[in-house]
């Protein structure tokens, strides 16, 4: 039987998309106005993302303490709302549509790590998360996930698969358990 050897691990073939210098800046500007809870502007938040390379649409809220891993792998829609303590762990391309609610302390989580190789060797994979889903609060949403239109993770749930249209999944791993319906009243 093997084991697992860190000092073999290689992830020389990754790349962050851009260059070192950027990523230092980022990380700094990360630290001081999106990961933070002194400041109270969502706008200030949504220009230095599109500063960094993010599109983002109009009317989108970002709410404080939100920690993005790489703000040139991010794509959101308009009218979408990103709660407190939102983690987008963007190693991969994230895309999130229009009229998306991230509420507070969600996870979305575009790397991992081969636990059958000895080498730990990292796996990245995008996520899409289409519009008008909800991401619940202190979900997980895992590498290679699409959560297609109107899906809804519930709280503190997580998904390592692809998520219905229209359906509600909870529990780990989460299973769907409803239909989302919509009324207009």
């Amino acid at each position: 039987m093997g084991k697992i050897d860190l000092s073999r691990y290689d992830n020389s073939w990754f790349h962050i998309g851009a260059g070192k210098l950027k990523a230092i800046i980022w990380f700094i500007i990360n630290s001081f106005f999106l990961n933070c809870s002194w400041n109270p502007s969502s706008e200030i938040r949504v220009r230095l993302l599109r500063l960094f390379g993010a599109n983002i649409g109009k009317g989108v809220i970002i709410k404080p303490s939100v920690n993005i891993k790489y703000p040139w792998n991010l794509s959101i829609g308009d009218y979408t709302w990103i709660g407190e303590n939102v983690w987008i762990d963007n190693l991969s391309q994230v895309t999130i549509g229009s009229n998306v609610c991230i509420s507070q302390g969600a996870m979305l989580l575009c790397g991992n790590h081969n636990y059958k190789r000895p080498t730990f060797d990292l796996i990245v994979k995008p996520i899409i998360i289409e519009d008008g889903a909800w991401v619940g609060a202190q979900s997980t949403v895992c590498p290679g996930v699409t959560m297609h239109s109107h899906s809804v993770l519930a709280v503190g749930s997580i998904t390592s698969k692809d998520l219905a249209p229209f359906s509600i999944y909870r529990g780990n791993p989460a299973i769907k358990v409803a239909d989302r319906i919509i009324s207009e009243s």
